[in-house]
């Protein structure tokens, strides 16, 4: 599976004031592998930045000045994401600046140009509630260092979100669950296809420790004067089926 992690920095907080992407960092992910083949650009948003985005990624409207618009990189971003799985923290802000720069150019919106995205925020938001689930929160929930990182930055916010990701996700080969054969609603058909585990590590115990564990199982014999119930292994599943009810 070729996962995208995405992140923008922009001038504002709403493209429908006239705000634009300013910078998009990503990192791809093969099969929960980091790849290497990362992608990042400066935009220049041919506007300056309020004063509270330029306080978040200290972008200055100088050092963006020369850098290409985005119609200039949108050929090459588009190919790079297209058909993969886009991983976003708080997706539905990301994706409404890239569908706001799109639409300028007459371009579908993000979502058609690749398989899906997904939003990390509420993947956290799932299995930690009630808890702080921004990126920093994660971080130091899941032991990534984030110590360099003193402003926001798309391609630095884009490997530690990857490092994030794979870390609420470790056990899983896939993200979804998905429902083969059922797409529409209420057709109830369509079995639950669960993602695989990873392979699991089976430890058997030594000779001293099933020795210790018998011991214990001849005390409890002990004083239930009779065989615990650990002694007793329930019959094999043909058994079970034969057995009148």
């Amino acid at each position: 599976m070729r996962q995208i992690i995405l992140d923008t920095e922009t001038t504002g907080l709403s493209p429908r004031a006239g705000n634009r992407i300013l910078e998009i960092g990503c990192v791809e992910v093969l099969n929960r592998q980091l790849s290497g083949n990362n992608l990042h650009f400066y935009i220049n948003p041919e506007r300056d930045s309020e004063e509270g985005a330029l306080a978040v990624h200290g972008l200055t409207t100088e050092f963006l000045a020369d850098k290409p618009v985005f119609s200039k990189i949108a050929p090459e971003f588009l190919d790079y994401v297209r058909g993969a799985q886009i991983i976003i923290h708080n997706a539905p802000f990301d994706v409404g600046f890239l569908d706001a720069e799109l639409a300028l150019l007459g371009l579908p919106p993000f979502k058609e140009h690749v398989a899906e995205v997904v939003d990390s925020l509420q993947m956290a938001k799932e299995i930690h509630p009630g808890r702080r689930n921004s990126l920093d929160a994660l971080c130091d929930r899941y032991g990534i260092s984030n110590a360099h990182r003193t402003l926001h930055g798309g391609l630095l916010d884009a490997a530690l979100l990857a490092e994030v990701y794979l870390a609420m996700t470790r056990g899983q080969n896939s993200l979804t669950m998905d429902l083969a054969g059922g797409e529409e609603e209420g057709d109830g058909a369509g079995a639950m296809e669960l993602a695989p585990l990873a392979e699991v590590i089976v430890v058997a115990a030594s000779e001293d420790e099933l020795a210790l564990h018998e011991d214990v199982l001849n005390q409890l014999d002990k004083e239930a004067r009779g065989s615990c119930v650990w002694r007793f292994e329930p019959p094999p599943p043909e058994a079970a089926e034969a057995s009148p009810a």
